[in-house]
């Protein structure tokens, strides 16, 4: 079984952006994260640890300005933490081994599909197309972006 941690050779790789957002919690602006208008089947990984986060079939447009879903593929991957910053209560969505903060999640996500909105950073995510995870070791979700009927 494949196991995910904090890596210190990936964060000396991301950009001032992504550093920004995973290891200081950030938040990009809306609208500009290069995965908000992403249509392709795959997952989206946490860039530092590569634990897999979300799922496409699970993608849908919020008009927030940031990536959302409505679940993760795994719970034990996103850690849920409160967030008193900026003069309101949230919850901050991390991820569990890699510790980066991917955004937040609200209930005010589609009712028929749970009713949260995991409303996340573009700099916090890398996405793994349906043609590769095979071949990147995410084999194991593939029917989870499968195209919905």
């Amino acid at each position: 079984m494949r196991t995910y941690e904090k890596d210190a050779a990936a964060i000396a790789t991301l950009t001032p952006e992504q550093y920004r957002v995973t290891q200081e919690s950030g938040t990009e602006r809306p609208g500009t994260g290069a995965l908000l208008k992403n249509k392709e089947p795959g997952i989206y990984v946490d860039i530092v640890s590569g634990e897999p986060l979300f799922a496409s079939a699970d993608k849908y447009e919020s008009g927030c300005g940031w990536p959302s879903f409505t679940k993760p593929i795994d719970t034990k991957h996103v850690a849920e933490v409160h967030d008193h910053t900026h003069g309101m209560t949230r919850i901050e969505v991390r991820s569990t081994h890699g510790d980066s903060h991917l955004g937040h999640v609200f209930p005010d996500g589609p009712r028929d599909r749970g009713g949260l909105r995991y409303c996340i950073n573009s700099a916090s995510l890398r996405f793994v197309h349906r043609d590769t995870m095979a071949a990147e070791g995410y084999g194991d979700y593939l029917d989870q972006v499968e195209d919905r009927s």
